[in-house]
């Protein structure tokens, strides 16, 4: 099977953000990123500098946190965050 695009796994978190009422803020600056709240809001910041499979990182990440089970989520992207966490796992 073909990997998908990163900028399509980008689109993907997106949208998946969306769902959960998550914010992704992209910013400039000396830092890598990462998921916070403020005022009962849920942002993800991400440094829009930063090569897109470290920002796709970063996204797959913070999600990997999160509850996902009932959430549809395309089987690709869920595959990225599930390799993400195998290999944070395995470090």
């Amino acid at each position: 099977m073909a990997r998908m695009k990163p900028e399509k796994l980008f689109l993907l978190f997106e949208e998946l953000a969306e769902k959960m009422n998550i914010n992704i803020v992209q910013g400039k600056g000396d830092f890598i990123g990462g998921m916070c709240s403020v005022n009962n809001e849920t942002y993800i910041v991400i440094n829009k500098v930063k090569p897109i499979a470290q920002r796709l990182n970063v996204l797959g990440f913070e999600f990997s946190k999160l509850n996902l089970n009932n959430i549809f989520i395309p089987p690709a992207l869920r595959n990225f965050i599930e390799d993400l966490q195998q290999d944070i796992f395995n470090e």
